[in-house]
Parts: structure tokens; sequence; C-alpha cells
């Protein structure tokens, strides 16, 4: 009973959490946002929390398009692991009905060599035409039975190599969906983890250039203000499809965060990466914005661009870092413009002046 108060006593303390950052926050109170900020609170899955912390540090709040990808990127992923958890024991119980049939099939096997070897001996001292029929009619029985068990098992592989084969697909489809984020398509940010992590360690195993861009929509938060969410997924899809557009063979892109995106160009040095930044610049400009609704032309968007490149002794970390920081000073100096480290605005993160 004790127990019980205990634990009755810890959830409480956790749902006041929870209710407090959405309070705080002026957050809608909704299941999702709860559901974050509880699992937060347990402190059970310390990504979600570090990447709560991170965005909270860069932008002093959580914007919807930030809950939704972290619920996405963070917490639906359990709701994935039933779903592969359930292929993986269709595949577990395919694979024993299989070896039930094989292990039946040898049986078969066996019995049909043992009928073999004793037609053989009883061939050899079979006296009349009526004893050696009846013996070749008993081979003759136990072939066809053999026949048939192979056929069936045939069939069985079969079928159970199709079922197999599509069940991959499956495990493979839900391994993308867990790397790609929903609203844009693009990667979302454990895919960029990864990807980020793995270009990193090639580029400087092969001694390759690789540069990061760190690309951010301007005033993002008034379009959410002014005409609401749907016109908020609206810009970030348009976004996204730009992207796309603009990256080619071995490039990466992805979803960063809320309205921040990221595109990695392995073997590419700073000034073509600049090259192509500022094509993407120049590709989401030129799309206007129309409300779907009522047909209303709402504007042009804009982005914001940072760019770094790998330099000796760096880690991802410290790419990422320094592509952000050149984000930011392409904030502070007007806006929809690219800036690099080799340019005089670039300050470092840890040199930036907080009024």
């Amino acid at each position: 009973m004790i127990e019980l108060l205990q634990e009755h006593e810890r959830t409480l303390a956790f749902a006041e959490v929870a209710l407090g950052q959405i309070r705080s926050l002026s957050q809608t109170a909704v299941p999702r946002n709860y559901e974050i900020w509880y699992v937060y609170a347990t402190g059970y899955n310390p990504e979600l929390n570090k990447i709560i912390n991170e965005t909270l540090r860069r932008n002093g709040k959580l914007t919807e398009s930030d809950l939704e990808q972290i619920y996405d990127n963070y917490l639906s992923q359990v709701r994935m692991t039933d779903r592969i958890d359930k292929v993986g024991g269709r595949v577990i119980s395919e694979i024993d009905d299989v070896m039930v049939l094989i292990t039946d099939a040898l049986g078969m096997t066996t019995n049909f060599g043992n009928r073999l070897e004793g037609a053989t001996q009883r061939l050899t001292s079979a006296k009349d035409r009526e004893q050696v029929k009846a013996i070749v009619e008993n081979l003759v029985s136990a072939t066809r039975d053999m026949h048939e068990t192979n056929k069936a098992l045939e069939s069985r592989l079969t079928s159970s190599r199709e079922e197999i084969s599509q069940l991959q697909q499956s495990l493979e489809a839900i391994r993308t969906e867990t790397l790609t984020d929903p609203l844009t398509s693009l990667g979302n940010r454990k895919y960029f983890d990864q990807a980020i992590e793995e270009a990193v360690a090639q580029a400087n195993e092969r001694e390759e250039p690789l540069s990061l861009l760190m690309i951010d929509i301007d005033h993002f938060k008034s379009f959410n203000d002014n005409f609401g969410h749907l016109t908020g997924d609206q810009v970030l899809r348009l976004v996204g499809l730009s992207l796309r557009q603009s990256i080619k063979g071995q490039d990466v892109t992805a979803r960063y965060g809320g309205e921040e995106f990221a595109v990695i160009l392995p073997n590419t040095p700073l000034r073509p990466a600049m090259a192509v930044a500022d094509n993407i610049r120049r590709a989401v400009m030129s799309k206007q914005l129309k409300k779907k609704s009522t047909g209303e032309i709402l504007g042009r968007v804009t982005i914001s661009a940072g760019v770094s490149m790998l330099r000796p002794g760096d880690d991802a970390h410290t790419l990422i870092d320094r592509a952000d920081a050149c984000l930011y000073a392409a904030k502070r100096n007007g806006r929809n413009r690219v800036i690099c480290e080799a340019d005089p605005e670039y300050t470092p993160n840890n040199q930036i002046q907080v009024a």
C-alpha cells in the first residue's frame, strides 16, 4: 500500500511539472503536449530532454512545429517500435512454421530411406513374381508419398519466401518512416544526427572537404500568428520542396528543428557551398505563397543561411556550432542572406554579445 501511495505521489508530481511547463510557455493543453512534458518530467527519454533544452536555449520557446517534430521524432518512435516488434514476430512465426515443415519432410525422407533399404533386402529373397510385384507397389507408393511431400515443401517455401520478402519491405518502410519528417518528407533530426556523424567520419578518413548549411525561415512566427498554423505548415513544405529541388547526388538535407533546416554537402569546399546556399535562397524567394482556402497571395518567403566547412580536429558538434553562428550573423545583418565563417560578419558563438 505504501508503495502504491508513493507511486501515486510521484506520478502526480510529474503531472504537475508537465502542466506547469505548458502554462509557463503558453502552450495548448492538448494530449500531445501533455505527453511531451510528462515524459520530459520523468527524464526517461534523455534524447527528448536534450532536444527540448537545446531548442529552448536557442529560441527561448517551443513553437507548434517544434512540438510536432519532437513528438514525431522521440515519442511516436515508441509506437514505431511496437510495429517493428509485430512484423518481427510474424517473421519468426513464419520461420517456425517452415522449420516444422522441414522437420516433417526430413522424417519422411528418413522413412523413405528405410523403406528403400527394406525393399532391397526383400527383393534379394523374393521367390516369385507376386512377391516382387508387392515390393514394387510398395516402392511406388512410398515414392508417390515422397513426391507429394516435396511438392508441399516446395510450395510452402515459395510462399514463405514471398511472405518474408514482403515483411522485409515492411520493416524497411518502417525504418524509413522513423527517419523522415512527415510534414516536409525530408530527413528528420534523428536522420540528420546519424548522417552528419557519418559524413564527418568519411571526410576525415578520405581527407575530403565537407560543408554544412544551417537554414532558417525568416519571420516564420509571423506567418503562424497572422495566417494560422496551416499556412505555417505550407511555408515549411515550400522550403522543403525547394531544398529537394536544389540538392543532388550525395548531398543530404533534413529538417533540423521547427523552422530550421540543414544541408550536408560532402566533398564540397566553402565557396561552392555558399553558391548552393544562395541557389536555395533564391529558389525559396522565387515562389509566391498562396492561401489555399481563399487563393489570397500572402507574399514571398525568405530564408537566412549559415555555412561552415570542416576543419582539422572538428567533430560534428563544432561544425554545426559554426554554421549556427553564421546563421545568427545572417539574421542579425538583415536576413534573406547567406553568411559563411570567412565573412567579416561572422562571430563565433562563444563571442556573441547578448544585450
